[in-house]
Order: structure tokens, then sequence, then C-alpha cells
């Protein structure tokens, strides 16, 4: 988990979260990484908002996103908007957030 530009932290999610909540003093806090940090902050109930953006080029190798992780629709909101080139946005709020308009 990153603490600021250049900075990674060896903590579980939950530490690493907490250390960047006290870094941001009372601002959002913005979790950046691969499947594998994305799913360890899913699996851990830690995240309210999540963005992925689905491209559709078949490589045939990686690491999959939803390994492990048993029905994300259960408790997020699902929006996804689609553009003319292919590629797919896709929101996950956690369901009961409130979201500004």
């Amino acid at each position: 988990m990153a603490r600021g530009p250049g900075h990674v932290l060896g903590a579980s999610p939950a530490e690493g979260l907490e250390t960047a909540r006290e870094a941001a003093d009372g601002q959002d806090v913005r979790i950046g990484g691969g499947p594998t940090v994305v799913r360890d902050f899913l699996a851990a109930g830690l995240i309210d908002r999540l963005h992925v953006v689905v491209v559709p080029i078949l490589l045939g190798r990686g690491i999959r996103l939803w390994d492990g992780l048993e029905g994300p629709e259960k408790d997020y909101e699902v929006e996804a908007t689609s553009s003319p080139g292919g590629v797919t946005r896709v929101t996950f709020t956690r369901a009961g957030l409130w979201t500004p308009c």
C-alpha cells in the first residue's frame, strides 16, 4: 500500500488504511494497485467505492480480480457505462453509502 509518492507499506489492508486515514487528515483516501491489492481490501470490507475499467483485450494471462470473492453485488450497487470503443467503466458503491449529486 502506498503512503504518498514512492512510499510503500508492508502492512495489512486495515493497518495500511488506518495509516492513510491519519495522513489524509479527514480527506478521502484512495487505494491504488493491481487486482491483488484490490481483492485484499474488498475481502476485508474496506472499500466504499471501486472504479474498474474493462478493456476488450484478450491476453490469456494475468491475475483475476474476482477470484476468491463471493458476490460483491450483495454489498455494492453496480453501475456500468460503455463507450463506443468497447471500454466499459464499472462503479461499485457500497450499498447505503451516501453519494453526492
